[in-house]
C-alpha cells in the first residue's frame, strides 16, 4: 500500500473529508489530494501531525508492510 493509499484510508476512518483534513493541517485541500494520489509527499513535519492525529507510528505511515526484513 503506498503512502497514499494509507493517508487516503485513515482520513475516511475517521471519517474526514480532505477538506476538513486540510483544515487540521492548515494546508490546501489540493495537497491532500496530491498526496492521497502520490503525485506529492507530505514533509516530515506535516507526516508527524498525520501520525499524531491518526494515532499511528511513524513506521506504520512509511514502510511497506509487505516487505519483512532487511530484503
Amino acid at each position: 500500500m503506498t503512502l497514499g493509499e494509507k493517508i487516503a484510508n485513515l482520513r475516511k476512518n475517521k471519517k474526514m473529508t480532505q477538506e476538513e483534513l486540510a483544515g487540521h493541517l492548515n494546508i490546501s485541500g489540493q495537497a491532500i489530494s496530491k498526496w492521497e494520489n502520490d503525485l506529492s509527499i507530505p514533509d516530515i513535519s506535516v507526516l508527524i501531525e498525520l501520525s499524531e492525529l491518526f494515532n499511528v507510528s511513524l513506521d506504520e505511515l512509511l514502510k511497506d508492510k509487505k516487505r519483512d526484513g532487511l530484503g
